[in-house]
């Protein structure tokens, strides 16, 4: 025996006397350990800046909580690769491939920003592992295996002999779970540990007989193994013949007495029967997957002759196809079973047995519990305290993913109609491994909700679950509609609503100066879609107003009703604010702003006129049009205006060159001029607008220093105050003065100015109407058709500008759009008998 050389472990004095109060810990040679350190603040807003590892009082490892990434890690160069430090709510130092130079004495120090320092220590012992016991028989020569074959009623003698090991191992000797020997750690210097075994006289009970050697140093590390099984000749006398008839190769099992030593049985015949020493089911690199298949191996060791290999799956024999192989000494004995477990297979046992063909009684078979591995099973379900059929707007649901995974599943996705849904607590979406939560939950979050969870076998879908969300019925279309109905004309309103369960109950009300009417049930109809339709006909100016419609289901009655606006059928505002939006040399994208519809579809026209020629005729449902093929270099006159059942709109004219950045002008009734332009034009028109300001201003001053006399068409005056007095619809009572116009109806001074920009296209009534539009058929509301209309040819511009700005006054104030304000200029004019003062 060797004594243990441990003096050049211990710490040193000063080390040795600290340690009288550290942790003790054990870790083996070659293993992994961790090193505990708490850095949890008692004070939780308090934060962590170092944390200094010292072995021996020599650092050897720190972390800086004030530096961000791996930089904050330091190790020593004799722990560079083995150590790292977890920073967790259990700080841990983990030291790998521990050496026996890693025996020392362990501090941590761990510094806070507000909370005192800390200090543990720990003690760590470094064990060694003995090397494998060994077997020796009484001739030095090492068992494996198997001892003997001896002779019955001869002793046996077996050595085990253990090298190494820091502390010393302890040696026993085993049978089954009986300590026959035991050997305790002795120290000497020669590193190395012998326990013998001797048998005075083996009987029959010793055949076959298993003994075992162990050698342990520490708990850590279960014992040590060594097996070794006694084999025992038999006589022939003993065993009888008959069953090795049939036996293949029962003659190499026999030997002749002549080569046995012993004298004692000379001239007799000896039969060499050994039953398995060993039967196991050989590992597999890849783990057993529900529905692929697969082969199993399971070898037996040491039987002679070799074992019949049988599969067992619990208590059912299988089917093996494949017949078992032998090695070249027929020592082993493999047998392959080809089979493709299914799911119910799980957890089941599955048993390998090798039987010896003459010994009945020797047979050994091991098992292994199936450990399938297959894709998930996944099962959604609604939350137990919920009632799937009485969830609202507002309440909280949760659903439960059951997952059955092996693997365990590494991934769990939640599904909503096919989409992967992210967590976002924010919006009240809690995704989690095994529960969604939803938080005051909405009808657009009704619908087909999965669970899918991931495994390396695959992924697992759950069967959806439907989540029906109940709710008050609300409008589809939120804004209020303005409807123009015709007295005595019935007229269809309906009514649309998004609601769950389906609305069977709706109500009808009219709100106007009369007060307000409930409907009678006889009038709507109720669909089964949820949808209810009025049948409604105004008989009366009494019959107009406002119109509401509440739905109600299972939950209760709409909280916020859709309304309607019932008006008198008119003919609807002309298209404004025109302007081009892409003008090329062939081509013109035009836009206008839409009025007032009059209640009824509408419908916009666009005519396009080159001269006296009429080139383009578009309709659409929306203001906005575009013309190609259009000639290059040339002046087109744009007329807008709209139709619906009710009769035709007023006109809006535009005038555009064709040419690249050339000016685009607007005339409406009123003949405002729109400059669709760049800023640049926009800054040299406004300089060119002040000068122009001042050269009127300083005219004026001049004439009311001399009264000038105007030459102005007697007929001209009289078409403009006749258009005045027909007026009936003028914005202010006192319009009836022609001295007192309103601001902004100064185009019948602005129109001289206008005409001389462009030259003023013929008369529409002349138009040739035998050319075909470019890009549409011609409108039956085109121009040249309106021969009969206020605007004719041998009306003078100034009546036509008057008239028009008159009726565009009169729609302005029905809309709400002309302003209040006035200016009142005083000047001179032969407009009024005698020369006096007017206000303009």
């Amino acid at each position: 025996m060797f004594a243990r050389k441990t003096s050049n472990l211990r710490p040193g004095p000063s080390v040795w006397a600290e340690s009288l109060d550290a942790v003790n810990l054990s870790a083996v040679s070659g293993g992994d350990t961790t090193l505990p350190c708490d850095t949890l603040s008692p004070q939780p807003p308090d934060a962590l800046l170092l944390v200094v590892w010292y072995k021996n009082s020599i650092p050897i490892y720190s972390y800086d909580g004030r530096v961000k990434g791996p930089s904050a890690h330091w190790a020593d160069e004799t722990l560079v690769g083995r150590a790292k430090w977890h920073l967790s709510q259990h700080s841990v130092l983990r030291i790998q491939n521990i050496v026996p130079a890693d025996q020392a004495l362990y501090r941590c120090r761990v510094d806070f920003k507000v909370s005192p320092t800390r200090n543990y220590k720990y003690m760590l012992h470094v064990i060694e592992l003995p090397e494998k016991p060994k077997i020796y028989d009484e001739k030095d020569i090492e068992v494996i295996g198997s001892a003997g074959p001896y002779v019955e009623d001869s002793s046996l003698k077996l050595n085990c002999i253990v090298s190494g090991g820091r502390p010393m191992p302890r040696i026993r000797w085993w049978k089954k779970d009986k300590v026959l020997a035991q050997l305790d750690p002795v120290k000497d210097d020669t590193r190395l540990s012998l326990l013998e075994l001797r048998i005075p006289s083996l009987k029959r009970d010793h055949f076959e007989a298993v003994y075992s050697c162990t050698a342990d140093n520490t708990p850590i590390v279960s014992p040590l193994r060594v097996n070794v099984q006694i084999q025992l000749y038999c006589y022939k006398n003993e065993l009888s013949t008959s069953k090795f008839e049939g036996t293949n190769g029962f003659d190499n099992w026999m030997l002749n007495a002549s080569e046995i030593s012993d004298s004692s049985v000379e001239n007799n015949l000896l039969i060499f029967a050994l039953r398995p020493l060993s039967v196991e089911i050989l590992e597999r690199e890849q783990p057993l997957s529900v529905g692929q298949e697969t082969d199993i191996a399971c070898k037996a060791v040491g039987s002679r002759p070799p074992a019949t290999i049988t599969w067992w799956l619990v208590d059912k024999k299988m089917v093996v196809n494949t017949p078992q192989t032998n090695s070249e000494d027929r020592n082993e004995t493999i047998s392959f079973l080809r089979w493709t477990p299914r799911m119910e297979h799980n957890g089941r046992v599955l048993t390998c047995r090798a039987s010896h063909p003459i010994l009945e009684y020797a047979t050994l078979e091991t098992t292994i519990t199936l450990d399938l591995h297959y894709v998930p099973i996944v099962e959604l379900q609604l939350g137990s305290n919920l009632n799937p059929n009485d969830i609202e707007e507002g309440d909280d649901v949760y659903f439960e993913c059951i997952v059955r995974a092996n693997p365990p599943s590494y991934k769990v996705v939640w599904e909503h109609n096919g989409q992967v849904m992210i967590h976002n607590q924010r919006a009240g979406v809690i995704a989690g491994s095994a529960h969604l939560a939803l938080q005051g939950v909405s009808r657009d979050q009704a619908g087909q909700y999965v669970c899918v969870a991931s495994n390396v076998e695959g992924d697992g879908r759950s069967l959806p679950v439907s989540l029906q969300v109940i709710y008050k019925p609300i409008c589809k279309n939120a804004m209020t509609a303005i409807l123009g109905i015709a007295v005595n004309e019935a007229a269809r309103v309906s009514c649309e609503v998004d609601a769950f369960p389906l609305p069977k109950n709706f109500q009808w009300t009219l709100n106007n100066t009369l007060g307000t009417t409930e409907l009678d049930t006889g009038k709507f109809t109720i669909e089964k879609s949820g949808r209810s339709i009025l049948t409604y006909i105004p008989t009366s100016d009494m019959d107009y107003g406002s119109l509401v419609c509440r739905a109600t289901n299972l939950v209760g009655q709409q909280i916020e009703p859709c309304r309607y606006t019932l008006l008198p059928a008119v003919k609807p505002d002309p298209p404004a604010n025109c302007s081009t939006l892409n003008l090329t040399g062939d081509s013109a994208e035009v836009k206008c702003v839409a009025g007032y519809d009059g209640g009824l579809q509408t419908t916009y026209f666009m005519e396009a006129w080159e001269a006296d020629e009429l080139i383009a005729n578009v309709s659409t449902i929306l203001p906005v049009w575009k013309l190609q093929g259009l000639r290059f270099r040339k002046a087109l006159q744009l007329v807008f205006y709209a139709n619906n059942a009710r009769g035709r709109s007023e006109i809006t004219t535009l005038r555009v060159h064709t040419l690249s950045r050339l000016a685009i002008y607007t005339e409406a009734k009123n003949n405002y001029m729109i400059i669709d332009t760049n800023w640049a034009l926009v800054i040299v028109a406004g300089a060119l607008g002040t000068l122009a300001a001042v050269a009127v201003i300083t005219v004026l001053a001049r004439r009311r220093q001399r009264p000038l006399e105007y030459d102005v068409p007697l007929q001209t005056v009289k078409a403009y105050k006749g258009a005045m007095h027909s007026s009936n619809h003028s914005p202010i009572q006192d319009d009836k003065n022609p001295d007192v116009v309103p601001l902004g109806t100064d185009e019948y001074f602005n129109y001289t100015r206008d005409s001389e920009l462009s030259p003023k296209p013929p008369p529409y009534g002349i138009a040739v109407s035998n050319i075909q539009p470019v890009g549409a058929s011609k409108s039956a509301y085109s121009l040249h058709d309106r021969v009969n209309t206020e605007h004719t040819h041998n009306m003078p511009r100034s009546e036509e500008q008057s008239i028009s700005t008159l009726s565009e006054d009169r729609r302005r104030l029905t809309s709400g759009t002309l302003s209040r304000r006035r200016e009142v200029v005083t000047t001179r004019t032969t407009l009024l008998t005698n020369a006096r003062e007017s206000c303009v």
